[in-house]
């Protein structure tokens, strides 16, 4: 995957269709040669793309009093240890919280408890509190820096299916730095398959409601 082929590619996909709405872009990879029961063939990984993925991520936090404070400053959402119990007994409240967050933030000592109060809910969604992700942070945590990383940050995960999806900028982003983010996914995405590129079948970039334009 060459610098002219993205080069090819990205101007191929300024020819989508303009909608009134602005856009995002998506890249997906196709997987091949993976056996998904083996733990070892199951790709999941964040990464936190240099020029960020061209749409705000919102974050939750999950914490006690040590961080009630900095949170409310920083967070899209707070909800308090004290608070827990409303979103255990009420499921459509937790889902809510859910849709409404790309992240959630734990603090660490009360992990056990937004286990059992959040987990049914968070769980399927692929959203509990991930230490991968730097989201389960101690008492005296620096929110700030954390919510400024996870802004730029996604989740590469192919354990379900043969293949990776993920937002890489939307049509306002600059040819450049929509290609600088596709070359560090591929990067890192070959550095944590078994074989390596050979696992790596196709690759195509889209906008949302556009046609998929072939880059591998």
């Amino acid at each position: 995957m060459d610098d002219k082929t993205l080069k090819n590619a990205v101007s191929e996909l300024r020819k989508s269709e303009k909608k009134n709405f602005k856009q995002t872009v998506d890249l997906i990879i196709n997987l091949r040669g993976l056996d998904l029961k083996k733990p070892e063939h199951q790709v999941e990984f964040f990464l936190e793309l240099p020029k960020g993925k061209g749409r705000k991520t919102k974050v939750c936090a999950l914490v006690g009093p040590e961080l009630a404070d900095q949170a409310g400053k920083v967070m899209d959402a707070v909800v308090l240890q004290n608070q827990f119990a409303n979103y255990e007994e009420n499921k459509k409240l937790a889902k809510k919280l859910a849709g409404e967050h790309d992240f959630f933030v734990a603090q660490a000592n009360i992990m056990p408890k937004v286990a059992t109060s959040f987990g049914r809910v968070l769980g399927p969604k692929g959203k509990m509190p991930n230490p991968k992700a730097g989201c389960i942070v101690p008492p005296n945590a620096n929110l700030k820096t954390l919510y400024d990383k996870l802004q730029k940050t996604v989740k590469i995960s192919g354990k379900k299916a043969a293949l990776i999806q993920t937002i890489i900028g939307n049509q306002e982003s600059s040819d450049e730095d929509l290609i600088e983010n596709i070359k560090v996914i591929y990067n890192n995405l070959s550095h944590n398959l078994p074989n390596a590129e050979y696992n790596i079948k196709s690759g195509f970039i889209k906008y949302t409601m556009g046609k998929p334009v072939r880059i591998i």
